[in-house]
């Protein structure tokens, strides 16, 4: 037969006496289940186990959460650094704030690496010593439950012996064994004596047994008691210390990151803005010109026959010509008054001559009746009906009378176009918002 493996300062005799202490508990624990023997209950330890159990499974949910979390803050890092990454490879050495950039991306980069060892340092190594006093707790919480065992088999075992001491004392005599009927009258009285010194022995055995069974149970259990309500009032404080440093961690490291992405989205903005000014002010040149090209298109263009005259270049090449009057050259010695009767009475006109005094007096009184823009320069009335083919220019009809107004800009004004606003639009609500260009050649000057 093969020896059981024994290890250093551990004897035959050690192992028999483990062996028989798991067989009497188990014994024990089968009569107190089947109710052949009382059992030591203690609820107010019983309800301090409860809460251990479930402040550890608590913890260690906590705990695993925890790690959980610490992995998606180190996975959001290498993320958003690859996203960076990705910027900065395609933002051009010649766009704005190149520098700027990069120094924003280092900086997020160590602010997620501090983060992240500020939460290990904070709260994972505060979780892990808290959670680390548990599993010492827990074993000493199944020594204590087999010590009660074996506490609760000690009793029982001294109040067996006890109970078969009453017994014998209340026989009057008692029958001798076989052994002592066989041996002779004088070994009788030894064999006697011996039966006595051995159940003395028994009921000594089983005394010293309980006691040192009920002194070992006791310490363990003093300790657990004070242990166990303490450590359950400490998971509060616990608490609240982890997910305020959680939370100040938080609250820090967001302000800071907000600051690098408010100052990337700025300098973004920027590189946006400069790239739109530069589009604009293509598209305007484009516009610019490709209106010019198609004005003067228009103005080299013949219309049907019937139709308006064509818009030239020039506005004086609309206007009729006027002959020049004819020249009266009176002789010396005829005068004045006689230089009209040589027409005679029936052949001169009945015409009412107006000196251009006058003209430019009664010009002037109705100018000064209606109120005119501060940049009128004159009135022009429409002679042919216009079209207008863009959004900046003036519909006309025959018969308006436009008020002229100077333009903002010179520079803007094209060679035989005026800018002006409709007079019955002006007088109505006294606002240039709907003034436009027109072709000079289609207006005369009033």
């Amino acid at each position: 037969m093969a020896e059981l493996p024994m290890g250093k300062g551990v004897s035959a005799g050690k192992i028999a006496s483990n062996v028989q202490k798991k067989i009497t508990r188990a014994q024990e624990k089968v009569l107190q289940k089947l109710g052949k023997a009382d059992e030591t209950k203690d609820l107010a330890f019983e309800e301090g186990v409860i809460n251990f159990n479930k402040q550890l499974v608590e913890g260690t949910k906590l705990q695993k959460d925890l790690r959980a979390y610490l992995s998606a803050v180190k996975a959001m890092h290498e993320s958003s650094k690859h996203l960076y990454e990705c910027l900065d490879d395609m933002y051009e050495p010649d766009w704005y704030g190149r520098k700027d950039v990069d120094s924003l991306f280092e900086d997020s980069d160590i602010l997620w690496t501090d983060f992240h060892q500020k939460l290990v340092d904070h709260a994972l190594i505060s979780m892990d010593t808290y959670l680390g006093q548990f599993p010492d707790i827990k074993v000493r919480i199944a020594k204590r439950d087999r010590k009660l065992v074996d506490y609760d088999s000690a009793r029982h075992n001294y109040a067996a012996v006890n109970k078969g001491k009453k017994k014998e004392g209340i026989k009057i005599t008692k029958p001798a064994s076989l052994l002592e009927r066989a041996a002779p009258g004088w070994a009788q009285g030894i064999l006697s004596a011996h039966n006595v010194a051995q159940t003395n022995l028994t009921r000594s055995q089983a005394e010293e047994e309980l006691e040192r069974a009920q002194k070992v149970f006791e310490e363990i259990n003093i300790d657990l008691q004070e242990e166990l309500p303490s450590l359950w009032n400490s998971r509060v404080g616990f608490y609240v210390n982890t997910f305020q440093s959680m939370a100040g961690l938080e609250e820090k490291f967001h302000k800071e990151m907000g600051k690098i992405n408010q100052n990337l989205n700025d300098t973004l903005e920027k590189l946006e803005n400069q790239d739109v000014s530069r589009k604009t002010g293509s598209q305007e040149v484009r516009t610019s010109t490709a209106q010019k090209s198609d004005r003067t298109q228009d103005a080299n263009h013949t219309l049907s026959p019937g139709g308006p005259p064509a818009i030239p270049k020039s506005p004086s090449k609309l206007k009729p010509a006027v002959p020049p009057p004819p020249k009266v050259t009176p002789s010396k010695d005829m005068k004045q008054e006689n230089i009209i009767n040589l027409f005679g009475e029936a052949a001169t006109p009945n015409i009412s001559v107006t000196s251009p005094t006058q003209t430019a007096q009664e010009c002037t009184e109705s100018t000064e009746s209606v109120e005119m823009p501060e940049s009128f320069l004159f009135k022009v009335k429409t002679v042919h009906d216009y079209n207008a083919t863009d959004s900046d220019e003036l519909e006309l009809k025959a018969g308006d009378v436009v008020l002229v107004v100077s333009y903002g800009n010179p520079e803007e004004q094209d060679e035989g176009w005026l800018m002006g606003v409709r007079e019955s639009d002006w007088s109505q609500n006294k606002d240039l918002g709907k003034k436009g260009v027109f072709p000079e050649n289609f207006t005369q000057r009033m």
